[in-house]
C-alpha cells in the first residue's frame, strides 16, 4: 500500500492540523540547507521565492533563456477562488464539490478541499504583488464563470491572467536572486535525478549553450516542470514543453499516476495543415458569451452568417441545458468531436465548430465584449484574418492539460523521499478532468502556501544527515548514464529526424488514446509504440555535435515520450470504465455518456517502472469519499 499521509480530523480541519503539527527548521539552520527547484513557471517560481525568503538556499533551473518565459504565461482565462464576491451561492465547500465532481470523483477529498480552502488568500496575495485583475466600475474585483460551475469565481486579467500572475511570481523570484538566496540557472535542462541512500540528493543538468553536463547537490529536489501534453505533438503547449524531468524521476523509482487522464481543450484553433507544429489556445472564458454550434445540415458550405437560426444546432445547449456552453472541458470536447466525426464539421478541413458572439454583441454592445476579450479577438484575427466581431470563430478540441503526473502524497512528495512535485507535474488535485481556471490556482497554491510548510517538515529530519557533495559515486553514475544516452543519439546514423518520430507518436496517440479509447485500439497502440521505439533507436539521425544542439535536446525528450506514451496506453487499457477525460468506447450509455465503475475502479492508478522491456507494475491508492456522495456526473 502507498501512504497518502492524509492528516487526521474533519475535512475542514485537516490542513490546519497538518500545519499545527508540522516540524520546523529554525532560521539559523535554514541557511545550511540547499533545495533544487526545477522549473520556473508559477509553481516553481513561487516555491523558490517563498522558500528563499524563509532563508533556504535555492538553485533554480529552467531550459528557457529567462525564467519569465515559462509556459504559465500561456494560460489566459483566469484563476478560481471561492470568495463569493457575486453573492451567488459560492463557498469553499461548493468549490470543493465542483472540483471533485468535475474530476469525475477520481481525486482525493483532502487535497481538493485544501485547494479550495487556500484559493481565497491567493487572490489577496496576487493583488498585493500588483497583479492587475479586472475590476468593476466601483473598484471591486470582477469575476466570470468557467466550465463545470454555475457561479462566478474566476478572477482574470483580460486574456492574460497566466502572464500577469507569472510576472508577480517572477518579481518575487528575482528579489530573492538579487538578495543572493536564489541561484538562477537558465538554459539548463535536468537530464538525471541523483539518489543517495534512496533519497533525492541532486540532479545532473545539461548546459544547453555549451553541452556540458553539470552536477548539482541538494537536501531536497522539487520538480515543477509542467505537463506532458506535447506528447501528442499537436497541442496547445509550446514546442519546448516536455515530460522528461518527471519521466527520468519515474525511472529512478517515483510512481506515475493517472497517466492516461489527458484533457483536450474544446476552445482551440483547428489544425490548418500538415506543416503545423502546435495549435493555438483560445481561452475558455470565451464560452461565457460565445455560443457553440454547427449547421443542422451535414456538409453545409454556406458562410455562417447566412445560415439562419432554425438551421443551426447549438448542440451543447441541446444536450446539457443546465450548463449549456459552460459544460466541462472533457464533455464539450467529446461533443465537438462527435459532431465533426458525424460530418457536421466546418472550416477548410471540416475539423471545427463555430463559436458565435453575435447575440452577446447585440445584447452587451461591442465595447463591452472588447473590454473582456479584446486581446483574444485580436490574436484570432492575426492568425486567421477573420474579424470575430463580425463572423463566428472556428474552434476545435486540442490536447492541452495532463491530469496525470508523478504520484504524490498530501505533502506533495513522491514515492522517492526528498523529491517533491508541484503543479501540473503531479497528479493530485484534478482527478480525471480539470475544471478551467484551476490550473493556475493549483500551481500558485502548491508553491506559495503548501510547499513552504511541507518541505521544511521533511528537511527537519535531514539536519543530522551527513552532507554530501558532487564527488559522491552516485553523481558520477548518473552523469555517465546521461552521457551514454547523448553518445547513443550522436552515433545513430539513421535517416529520420526527431520530429518525424514525434509526429508518429502524436498521431498514434490521438487516434488510439485520445478523446476516446477502446481495448482493441489501445493494444494496437502499445504494439506500434514498441516497434516505433526500435525504429527510433536505429533510424534516428542527429546532425551537429553535443554542444549547442536543439535536435539533441529534442531527441532526449522524444525518447522519453515513446516510453511515456506506452505507459499511457497501459493505464487506459487497465481502467475498464469511462471517467472524465478517459472515455472507453465499451463503457458508455445509449446517449453516448460516460459509464463510471465505482465498484472496481474507485482508486488512483500508480505505476512503478520495472525496467527496460518490462511491464509496469500497478499500485492502487483507494479513494475514500466521506464528505460527498458518489453520483453519476450529469450536467443536464
Amino acid at each position: 500500500m502507498i501512504d497518502s499521509k492524509i492528516p487526521e480530523g474533519s475535512l475542514e480541519t485537516k490542513w490546519d492540523n497538518y500545519k499545527a503539527t508540522a516540524k520546523l527548521v529554525n532560521p539559523a539552520n535554514r541557511t545550511k540547507l540547499n533545495i533544487i527547484v526545477v522549473g520556473t513557471g508559477l509553481a516553481g517560481s513561487s516555491c523558490a521565492a517563498s522558500l528563499a525568503e524563509q532563508g533556504y538556499n535555492i538553485k533554480s533551473f529552467c531550459f528557457q533563456d529567462s525564467s519569465r518565459r515559462a509556459h504559465s504565461v500561456a494560460a489566459q482565462g483566469g484563476v478560481n477562488a471561492a470568495k463569493n464576491y457575486k453573492n451567488d451561492g459560492d463557498s469553499v465547500f461548493r468549490m470543493f464539490y465542483d472540483t471533485i465532481k468535475g474530476g469525475d470523483f477520481r481525486s482525493r477529498e483532502a487535497n481538493v478541499y485544501r485547494l479550495a480552502e487556500c484559493s481565497a488568500k491567493l487572490i489577496d496575495h496576487a493583488v498585493a504583488q500588483g497583479v492587475p485583475f479586472a475590476r468593476e466600475y466601483g473598484g471591486y474585483l470582477n469575476n466570470r464563470s468557467f466550465g463545470g460551475v454555475q457561479v462566478s469565481r474566476t478572477f482574470y486579467a483580460r486574456g492574460q491572467t497566466g502572464q500577469q500572475l507569472l510576472l508577480g511570481a517572477y518579481q518575487a523570484l528575482l528579489r530573492q536572486a538579487t538578495a543572493g538566496k536564489v541561484a538562477l540557472h537558465t538554459r539548463h535542462e535536468m537530464v538525471e535525478l541523483v539518489l543517495i541512500d534512496g533519497k533525492a540528493k541532486g540532479i545532473i543538468a545539461r548546459n544547453l549553450e555549451t553541452g556540458a553536463l553539470e552536477r548539482h547537490e541538494a537536501d531536497a529536489v522539487v520538480l515543477a516542470t509542467g505537463g506532458y501534453g506535447k506528447v501528442y505533438y499537436l497541442s496547445t503547449l509550446a514546442m519546448g514543453c516536455n515530460g522528461s524531468a518527471i519521466w527520468r524521476a519515474h525511472k529512478k523509482g517515483a510512481y506515475m499516476a493517472g497517466v492516461s487522464w489527458i484533457q483536450f481543450h474544446p476552445t482551440c484553433l483547428p489544425q490548418r495543415g500538415e506543416s503545423q507544429s502546435k495549435l493555438t489556445l483560445m481561452s475558455e472564458s470565451l464560452r461565457n458569451d460565445g455560443r457553440i454550434w454547427v449547421p443542422l445540415k451535414a456538409g453545409d458550405q454556406r458562410n455562417p452568417n447566412s445560415i439562419p437560426e432554425e438551421e443551426r444546432d447549438y448542440y451543447l445547449e441541446r444536450r446539457y441545458p443546465a450548463f449549456g456552453n459552460l459544460a466541462p472541458r472533457d464533455i464539450s470536447s467529446r461533443a465537438a468531436k462527435e459532431r465533426i466525426d458525424a460530418g457536421f464539421g466546418v472550416g477548410s478541413m471540416k475539423n471545427a465548430v463555430y463559436l458565435d458572439f453575435s447575440k452577446a454583441i447585440d445584447f452587451q454592445g461591442i465595447e463591452k465584449i472588447k473590454s473582456k476579450y479584446g486581446n483574444l479577438f485580436s490574436m484570432y484575427e492575426k492568425i486567421n484574418g477573420i474579424d470575430a466581431y463580425k463572423e463566428p470563430m472556428l474552434i476545435s478540441p486540442a490536447a492541452h492539460f495532463t491530469m496525470g503526473g508523478l504520484w504524490v502524497d498530501y505533502e506533495p512528495m513522491t514515492t522517492i523521499p526528498g523529491l517533491f512535485a508541484l503543479g501540473e507535474a503531479n497528479f493530485s488535485d484534478h482527478g480525471a478532468n480539470r475544471l478551467g481556471a484551476n490550473s493556475l490556482l493549483q500551481a500558485c497554491v502548491d508553491g506559495y502556501f503548501i510547499a513552504p510548510y511541507t518541505i521544511p517538515n521533511y528537511l527537519s529530519g535531514e539536519l543530522k544527515t551527513p552532507k554530501i557533495n558532487t564527488d559522491h559515486p552516485a553523481f558520477a553514475e548518473a552523469e555517465k548514464s546521461a552521457q551514454e544516452q547523448i553518445n547513443m543519439f550522436l552515433n545513430c546514423k539513421g535517416k529520420y529526424s526527431v520530429d518525424y518520430f514525434h509526429k508518429k507518436i502524436g498521431k498514434l496517440l490521438y487516434e488510439k488514446c485520445g478523446l476516446s479509447r477502446s481495448k482493441e485500439k489501445l493494444q494496437e497502440a502499445i504494439d506500434s509504440l514498441q516497434l516505433l521505439k526500435k525504429s527510433f533507436e536505429n533510424d534516428l539521425l542527429i546532425t551537429g555535435d553535443e554542444k549547442l544542439n536543439s535536435e539533441l535536446e529534442k531527441a532526449g525528450r522524444v525518447a522519453d515520450y515513446i516510453e511515456l506514451a506506452e505507459l499511457m496506453c497501459h493505464d487506459a487499457l487497465q481502467r475498464e470504465e469511462s471517467c472524465g477525460a478517459h472515455f472507453r468506447e465499451e463503457f458508455q450509455t445509449t446517449e453516448g455518456e460516460a459509464v463510471r465503475n465505482d465498484t472496481d475502479f474507485c482508486y488512483v492508478s500508480a505505476w512503478e517502472w520495472k525496467g527496460e522491456g518490462q511491464l509496469p507494475e500497478l499500485h492502487k491508492e483507494p479513494l475514500v469519499f466521506d464528505s460527498v456522495e458518489l453520483a453519476v456526473r450529469s450536467y443536464k
